[in-house]
C-alpha cells in the first residue's frame, strides 16, 4: 500500500426519482478509488465523498507499510526486537489477517512483505531465479511468527527482518469501512472501488441493484456474466497482465509465500462476500491454493462465493453460483 497521491480527475452525476448517483475518481493509496454516493442533491454527495476520502487518509496513516510513521511500519522496525503496542483496530486487523492464513494453510499471509524480491515482471528478467535463491526468499515469511498479545494489545515479528505488509487485505478493510461510515451518516446506497476491491449498498436511483460485469482475462473484449451486487462485496485478483514466461512456461506475478514460487494454473479470482475485506484476502488465498483446493475452501465457507478462471480459460465457479443464470 504506497503512500496516498491524492488527484482529482472525474465527477459524474446520475438522477432519478428525485435523487442523484455521483461518482468521483481519484488516485489513493497509489491505486484507483472510486466513491458512487446517491443523495438528494450533489452538495450533499460531495459531503459524503470528502467523508470517504477522510477515512481512506486515516486507515492509511494507520496501516500502511510505506508510510514511516504508521503503527505497522513501527512494528516492523522493531520486528526481533520488542512488541509494539497498537490501536484496537490494528490489532483486530491482523488478528483478523491471522485467521484468513489459517484457513488458506499460508497461501495468504500478511508476513510476505519480508519476501525478497527476486522475481522481476517489468521485463528485465532474462532467467529463472535459482532454487536456492527462491528458497531463502521465503525464509522470514510466516503468520505463525506474528505474535498477538490481546491484554497488552502488542504486535510482535519473531524474526529480525519480518516485516508485515497488509495490502492483500486492507484496501478491502478500507472499502467496508468507508461503506460503514457513509451508511452511518445517512448515506443509505453508493459504491466504494478500491483498486477493484468493490463494496455496494443500497439500490441505484431508478429501484434497480447496482450490478458489476466479470471478464475473461484471455478474452477481455467479452463479459461473460453480469451480477447484481445488493448489499454485498467482490473482489478480483488476476495475473494476466504481470507475468514472465520461461521453458514455454507461464509464472504469474501474485507468489505463493509457502515456497517461493508464482502461483500456477490461474489467471483470475472473483470472491463475493457481505465484506470486502474477507473477498480481499480470499481472493489471494484461493489463487495460490489452484482451482481444486481453491473452490473446496470456499464451498465449506458460509456466506462466500468465487468464480475461477484458469490458464486455458475455463471457468470455474463455486456451489453457490450458476453462471448461466447472468450470462
Amino acid at each position: 500500500m504506497q503512500k496516498a497521491i491524492t488527484v482529482f480527475f472525474l465527477c459524474l452525476t446520475f438522477a432519478s426519482f428525485g435523487q442523484i448517483a455521483h461518482k468521483r475518481k481519484l488516485s489513493m493509496l497509489g491505486s484507483p478509488f472510486e466513491v458512487t454516493a446517491v443523495a438528494n442533491d450533489t452538495v450533499k454527495a460531495n459531503e459524503y465523498i470528502d467523508l470517504a476520502v477522510a477515512e481512506v487518509k486515516r486507515i492509511e496513516n494507520l496501516i500502511s507499510d510505506w508510510i514511516p510513521t504508521t503503527q505497522i511500519s513501527e512494528i516492523n522496525r522493531n520486528a526481533g526486537i520488542k512488541p509494539v503496542k497498537v490501536d484496537a483496530e490494528v490489532f483486530q486487523l491482523v488478528e483478523r489477517a491471522i485467521k484468513i492464513s489459517q484457513i488458506t494453510s499460508g497461501a495468504f499471509d500478511i508476513s510476505y512483505a519480508s519476501m525478497d524480491k527476486i522475481w522481476k515482471f517489468d521485463g528485465s528478467m532474462k532467467e529463472m531465479p535459482t532454487e536456492e535463491a527462491i528458497k531463502k526468499s521465503v525464509a522470514k515469511i510466516g503468520y505463525q511468527n506474528i505474535i498477538l498479545d490481546k491484554k497488552e494489545q502488542t504486535i510482535f515479528l519473531k524474526l529480525q527482518g519480518m516485516k508485515l505488509g497488509l495490502g492483500g487485505i486492507g484496501q478491502g478493510y478500507i472499502a467496508d469501512k468507508v461503506k460503514d461510515l457513509l451508511y452511518s451518516k445517512g448515506c443509505l446506497s453508493g459504491i466504494v472501488n478500491v483498486s477493484g476491491d468493490i463494496n455496494a449498498w443500497g439500490k441505484q436511483p431508478d429501484g434497480k441493484p447496482w450490478t458489476i460485469g466479470i471478464v475473461n482475462p484471455l478474452n477481455k473484449n467479452k463479459i461473460f456474466a453480469t451480477f447484481p451486487l445488493n448489499d454485498n462485496a467482490v473482489e478480483t485478483s488476476g495475473s494476466y497482465e504481470k507475468y514472465v514466461i520461461f521453458n514455454g512456461i507461464r509464472y504469474s506475478h501474485i507468489i505463493d509465500p509457502r515456497t517461493g514460487y508464482p502461483a500456477m494454473g490461474v489467471v483470475s479470482v472473483s470472491v463475493f462476500a457481505k465484506q470486502t475485506e474477507i473477498a480481499d484476502a480470499l481472493a489471494t488465498g484461493i489463487f495460490v491454493l489452484g482451482v481444486e483446493v481453491g473452490l473446496d475452501l470456499v464451498n465449506q465457507l458460509k456466506g462466500i462465493e468465487c468464480i475461477i478462471v484458469d490458464d486455458k480459460g475455463k471457468i470455474h465457479s463455486s456451489k453457490g453460483i450458476d453462471i448461466r443464470k447472468y450470462e
